[in-house]
């Protein structure tokens, strides 16, 4: 397995486009609320890029086999685990929506970040999805330092979730991320402690479970992009991207917008540069 490991300059570089990313997300949260649609976030967001200097790195992304993809962000609504596209459907009260947003600088470096938005007032099924979702990738986060393994943040995510009688999704995972937008490595959010290929100072991945209230179990649906839980339960996603330091880690996805870091996160001084 190849890794590309990011130089001072390329940190730099990676800090800044990680930071409009996220500064995406602190702009379109105050537009969330019920009657808007998800074409309305996608135009907001796209808004927000091109102030910033950026573009999306989703709208027209083709991996083989798939179709283009026609949003500038991925918007998933309630049963939907990922890449969920805009639609001009309003959103209702009580539903729960995770945007992502990947920015791509004018010199060609990637940021990526998503969140948890509800809309309302949600049930308390809904609202312990997005929490605990948002603990088990901090949890993750917390396993990242130099001569950890892979496996170290799936297991601490997995036993988390699996813990509270949730399930993790096995079929997509986090990835390295750079001038490129998916690299090596990919971090999987379930495994065994002491497994996998070791950190090392100059990665630079995402750490992204998905999480679901029901089975594990997923489906396609037919746009060829949209992917839900299979027995239609709730769905959650939380996104941070996170460098190796020699010390540590230091995420880079941070923003003032963001919900309180979770009290059990030891020490700030690793996680904020």
């Amino acid at each position: 397995m190849s890794f590309i490991i990011k130089d001072e300059t390329g940190i730099a570089r990676m800090r800044e486009a990680c930071r409009i990313a996220a500064e995406v997300l602190d702009e379109i949260g105050p537009h969330i609320r019920p009657g808007v649609t998800t074409l309305e976030i996608d135009r907001v967001c796209a808004e927000a890029m091109t102030a910033r200097d950026t573009r999306s790195a989703t709208i027209g992304y083709q991996p083989p086999g798939y179709p283009p993809y026609p949003g500038h962000v991925c918007t998933s609504v309630n049963q939907v685990v990922c890449h969920g596209i805009p639609n001009s459907k309003p959103l209702k009260k009580g539903d729960i929506v995770n945007v992502d947003v990947t920015v791509v600088t004018p010199d060609g470096w990637f940021g990526d970040s998503s969140r948890m938005f509800e809309v309302g007032a949600c049930s308390i099924a809904a609202r312990r999805l997005c929490r605990l979702t948002y603990e088990a990738m901090w949890l993750g986060i917390e396993q990242v330092k130099p001569g950890a393994r892979l496996g170290d943040i799936g297991h601490a995510i997995q036993k988390f979730a699996e813990g509270h009688g949730l399930s993790v999704v096995r079929e997509f995972c986090g990835h390295g991320i750079g001038q490129k937008f998916h690299e090596e490595p990919q971090v999987l959010h379930y495994g065994q402690p002491g497994t996998g290929e070791e950190l090392t100072p100059g990665m630079i991945f995402t750490i992204e479970p998905m999480i679901n209230i029901g089975k594990r179990d997923i489906k396609e649906l037919n746009d060829g992009w949209t992917i839900v839980t299979r027995d239609r339960c709730l769905s959650a996603q939380w996104e941070h991207t996170v460098l190796v330091t020699p010390t540590g880690r230091e995420v880079l996805t941070l923003s003032p917008g963001m919900p309180p870091v979770p009290s059990f996160v030891k020490d700030m001084g690793s996680v904020i540069a």
